[in-house]
């Protein structure tokens, strides 16, 4: 193996829209950006400096070990949120190395890895461990830590500066270096809401990326085992935020369905219709008038779209879950300011 520290420069790209830099693509609005780098889209002579120009923007400073004679198998995305770095996707055939010399940069970040699929091996703090799938451990960025792939597969994984944690949590070193795997329900929800997040592109705002950020310290905390009081706070923030995220998903990916009710996504969530509705009560909306939005957003989008022109607009209308023309219409003229023919006049 071959090793190579590199210097780390900024890890957001503020004021910057869709492009690339040096095979990376990279988004970013203000104080969040989002990294993306696939092995596949780029020369296997580049592959390893790429690698490590990723690793230095947008996760953390380290030193990547090449395996020999192994081409490297990449495709990660890391996303920056205040006082919260993801990073989801998968890395074979290099070993990430925190080195002694490197841990006095001054980092004290603590990152949470759950290995979904495959094995990964950890060494820190005089520990060996090897986590299989469904599996996770905190590491601090305070020790000379290593992570490997040995058996490919997929990996979710977040930082979060150790000051945030450390009021929430009942013992955070206690909790370092440990192999976590009795906490799969709690993993599952913080998971899926920060995927949620990257995938959806949920950081519009200032105040939705402080808010966001907050329901991952909140679900974290609860992976991790909270204090007495942090553990009821972040009970009612956290896991209800989760909730009405993983809601809107189910509404969003099934809005077509004229049989779509509240009972029946209540029912997926494992929770009462009415404990639903007030989930959406408390952010601004119902559950109905959500529904009607992402049914006039799937419309739209169909009447802009040249493979739908000669479909006509009540066709569509029931394609995407109203039953009543005359409603759909009417709907339609007040979120859009112009009638589904309009639309599609504009689009031609």
């Amino acid at each position: 193996m071959r090793g190579t520290e590199y210097a780390c420069g900024e890890t957001t790209a503020r004021g910057r829209a869709c492009s690339s830099i040096g095979g990376i693509a990279v988004s970013g609005n203000e104080d969040v950006s989002i990294l993306r780098f696939s092995s596949n889209d780029i020369p296997e002579a580049e592959r390893v400096t790429t690698l490590r120009d990723f690793y230095c923007r947008g996760v953390v400073k380290a030193e990547l070990e090449i395996r020999e004679g192994e081409p490297i198998m990449a495709s990660l995305t890391a996303h920056s949120l205040p006082n919260a770095q993801l990073l989801l996707g998968t890395l074979f055939g290099a070993k990430l190395v925190r080195t002694r010399q490197l841990v006095v940069d001054g980092d004290d970040s603590l990152a949470f890895v759950f290995n979904r699929s495959g094995t990964i091996g950890v060494t820190g703090r005089g520990r060996d461990l090897l986590l299989g799938p469904g599996e996770a451990v905190l590491a601090s960025a305070e020790d000379a830590t290593t992570f490997e792939r040995f058996v490919a597969g997929d990996c979710f994984s977040m930082r979060v500066p150790r000051r945030v944690l450390a009021p929430i949590i009942m013992d955070v070193d206690d909790a370092v270096m440990r192999v976590i795997k009795d906490r799969r329900a709690e993993i599952s929800v913080l998971v899926d809401y920060a995927t949620s997040l990257v995938r959806e592109h949920a950081s519009a705002t200032p105040a939705l990326r402080e808010l966001g950020a907050g329901h991952l310290h909140d679900l974290l905390a609860l992976v991790l085992g909270p204090n007495d009081e942090a553990r009821e706070s972040a009970g009612r923030r956290g896991a209800k935020a989760a909730r009405l995220r993983k809601a809107k998903g189910l509404i969003a990916n099934n809005c077509w369905r004229q049989d779509l009710s509240v009972a029946a996504v209540a029912q997926e969530l494992g929770v009462t219709p009415r404990y639903l509705q007030r989930l959406f009560e408390a952010d601004g909306k119902t559950f109905s008038s959500f529904l009607i939005d992402q049914r006039l957003k799937r419309a739209h989008r169909m009447l802009r779209e040249p493979e739908f022109a000669d479909r006509p607009v009540s066709s569509i209308a029931y394609d995407v879950g109203f039953g009543d023309l005359s409603y759909f219409n009417r709907r339609f003229r007040r979120a859009y300011g112009a009638t589904p023919s309009d639309v599609r006049s504009a689009a031609d």
